[in-house]
């Protein structure tokens, strides 16, 4: 019997070859430019949420921080583990929006990475998500979110998703604002099809001192 597929991952099992070759292409350090100043620079606990080819995971390892890869696809999880052994990485086969493994570890993190995830929830889904994404934070993290926004590449499940809803659900959940910044892909392709990105980042009750 065929597993039930996870909603929103539609298209990515299909394309894993090619989602590889593109991300891993991509520097994480370029990729995440805009909030470079919000990842811990002393070894923390860190979860990446849809972790995709395991690129940030591996960063993220590199930087000396303990990090757990949470990702639904086989297709991606599994060749992500080859590609990128470490001690430090944790691969967790779960998903959006109940996260019921990633919360039945009684774990908190000092960063939280939703890198073009959000944006496959529907607004129900959304809803349900966010309090179980915050639950996750420590008192003084952060997460960070990447949100796309434009055409809806064939075979996947998108919907457009606004800053102002993002910011309201999350200050639900004592999440603090920081950061929303709207920028132009940085892919050529995705640039003139039209697709831009809304970097959004948050801390956890009074945040950092």
């Amino acid at each position: 019997m065929t597993p039930a597929r996870v909603s929103g991952t539609e298209g990515y099992a299909d394309e894993a070859e090619e989602l590889f070759r593109r991300y891993e292409s991509i520097p994480p350090a370029h990729a995440h430019r805009a909030v470079l100043h919000l990842i811990p620079t002393a070894p923390s606990r860190v979860m990446d949420i849809g972790s995709g080819t395991g690129r940030d995971a591996a960063w993220f390892a590199g930087m000396g921080h303990r990090v757990v890869a949470v990702e639904p696809t086989d297709a991606l999880r599994l060749p992500a583990m080859t590609l990128h052994p470490s001690p430090h990485i944790e691969w967790l086969n779960d998903s959006l929006p109940d996260l019921a493994l990633s919360r039945a570890r009684g774990e908190k993190f000092d960063l939280i990475m939703l890198t073009a995830v959000w944006m496959h929830l529907d607004q129900q889904q959304r809803r349900r998500a966010m309090p179980n994404v915050a639950a996750l934070v420590r008192e003084g993290g952060a997460m960070i979110m990447m949100i796309r926004h434009g055409p809806v590449p064939a075979g996947r499940r998108m919907f457009e998703v606004s800053a102002e809803e993002t910011v309201e659900l999350a200050q639900m959940q004592d999440l603090r604002l920081v950061l929303n910044l709207r920028e132009q892909s940085s892919q050529e392709a995705n640039r003139a099809a039209g697709v831009d990105w809304t970097s959004l980042a948050f801390v956890k009750g009074k945040g950092r001192s």
